[in-house]
């Protein structure tokens, strides 16, 4: 049984539900598998103590979260000395009105700023949850996505999350690791 982290920035929560996600679809494969909040690391946070490294990371305003740069750059020697994949997540990955070649744009960017080449890389759809988005922002994102199609009633939240996908993707890193012993 190999022992993954699945690191995370999340700003809403959707990447955080990707990521316990796939948590759980490792563990039905046979593997430990654990979710962190990348900002909410402690000090003596030794990566080469896992078998396998996921990070996964919204994108707000074509950006992934600043913070997370310097974090990749310190522990790219472990992220590429075992199995490492990364996930993206944006309501540019899927829904109405997405646009994957951005999406990719910001992943590939994100990657190149940080030096790191993951074995795996992928985007998912995100979510608009205009429940806990303040007036401010919930208004921005009524006019984005109503250019782009997409949905803009605020009276409920949308997700457009491919979990089929996400399944996929953790199936894909498991294979990486080798059966579970």
């Amino acid at each position: 049984m190999s022992n993954i982290l699945i690191l995370y920035a999340s700003t809403e929560g959707q990447t955080a539900r990707i990521a316990e996600r796939i948590a759980q679809t490792l563990r039905k494969l046979g593997h430990a598998a654990q979710t962190q909040a990348a900002d909410g690391l402690q000090a003596d946070f030794e990566p080469a103590t896992y078998d396998g490294l996921i990070v996964g990371a919204s994108i707000h305003y074509g950006h992934h979260p600043a913070y997370l740069r310097p974090l990749v750059r310190r522990y790219r020697t472990a992220l590429e000395t075992r199995p490492s994949a990364f996930f993206s997540v944006s309501l540019s990955g899927g829904g109405p009105g997405a646009k994957p070649k951005a999406a990719r744009r910001y992943l590939d960017v994100f990657l190149r700023q940080v030096g790191w080449r993951p074995q795996q890389a992928e985007m998912f759809g995100g979510a608009l949850q205009f429940s806990k988005y303040g007036a401010f922002k919930r208004l921005l994102m009524v006019m984005i996505v109503g250019m782009a199609g997409g949905d803009t009633d605020t009276s409920r939240d949308y997700e457009y999350t491919d979990w089929a996908a996400v399944e996929d993707f953790s199936g894909s890193f498991a294979k990486r690791l080798g059966p579970p012993l």
